[in-house]
């Protein structure tokens, strides 16, 4: 097993992903309490460290060595539903990321971002962080992947940046779509549709036709779960889903309107395997599922990431 420190772990997508393609967590760096629990309940061999990612670089030095170092850094300095302040955000990280790079020199690092990163008003940064990077001895590149075309129900396209030692570098190579498509939302989904004996579960799952729009996690500042905006809703209600609020259970038998999805059914659509549990109560747990990096997603890239790192280096002309 290669080792691994993930910073924002979140409520453990990234962690599942790397976990399943060889790498052993190290520490898992996450300021939000309910998260920790739930990465605490589903792996009590963890070490998850229950503090800021600012106050984490202070003791950075003592993971120098790792060979992995990951992190779902906040999106909202690059979402195109905040100001997109970038750098001048204070949700920003990326300048505390690179100190940690600097602090623990791993072989590799991988960072997923929202869409957002790739917009042409964040050029210049990121030719910024390339060039910072690349002073520490690391080429860097990045790609826009839909978490659908590595089986996630789901369209969900997400940023992964990645940076590996030059040594290194030249041995990765992105991961390939998957040469199918991944299943409907009805597909899914209908197992957990029928747990209580729906009788309109079967004509809902020929509705549910299409895979699923992104997933929204929300924000702190606003009240319960629900599936996104406006929009989104549209969207949702398209498949036969009711999306303003989340249920605590699947439909009764004789239910006769569009169902609406549980946290464990947003899960699956996620990527999560169903024995995973989010802790806490409705609200926070489907927070943790929406804003979380698909562990598929996750697993492919890291995958490749192993095979470059794992492979005796090459060596760098100059050096």
């Amino acid at each position: 097993m290669l080792s691994s420190v993930e910073l924002c772990a979140g409520a453990g997508g990234q962690a599942l992903g790397l976990e399943k393609a060889g790498f052993d967590h190290t520490a898992l760096v996450e300021i939000d309490k309910h998260c920790c629990a739930t990465l605490r309940h589903n792996r009590p061999n963890w070490n998850v460290l229950e503090e800021d990612v600012r106050k984490f670089k202070e003791v950075a030095g003592d993971y120098r060595g790792i060979d992995l170092l990951a992190g779902g850094l906040p999106c909202p300095p690059f979402s195109v539903a905040g100001k997109q302040l970038g750098e001048k955000d204070e949700r920003n990280l990326f300048d505390d990321a690179l100190e940690i790079v600097d602090a623990t020199r791993p072989r590799a690092v991988m960072i997923e971002n929202v869409r957002g990163f790739l917009d042409a008003v964040f050029l210049d940064y990121r030719e910024k962080l390339k060039t910072q990077l690349g002073k520490l001895g690391y080429e860097t590149d990045w790609r826009l992947l839909n978490a659908s075309d590595f089986g996630v129900p789901q369209l969900r396209p997400r940023v992964v940046i990645v940076a590996l030692r030059k040594e290194f570098s030249g041995q990765f190579a992105w991961p390939e779509a998957l040469p199918h498509n991944p299943p409907t939302v009805g597909e899914t989904l209908i197992d957990l549709m029928k747990e209580r004996g729906w009788r309109g579960a079967d004509a809902w799952k020929d509705q549910a036709n299409e895979i699923a729009p992104t997933i929204v996690g929300g924000s702190k500042k606003h009240g319960g779960p629900d599936l996104g905006p406006t929009r989104a809703r549209r969207a949702w209600a398209a498949l036969g889903v009711e999306g303003r609020t989340i249920a605590y259970e699947a439909p009764d038998p004789f239910h006769n309107d569009m169902p609406r999805l549980t946290v464990r059914m947003v899960a699956r659509i996620q990527g999560f395997p169903d024995e995973w549990h989010f802790t806490g109560a409705k609200t926070n747990a489907y927070r943790q599922v929406g804003n979380a990096f698909p562990p598929p997603v996750a697993q492919a890239v890291a995958t490749q990431l192993k095979a470059a790192i794992a492979k005796p280096a090459l060596r760098v002309v100059g050096s």
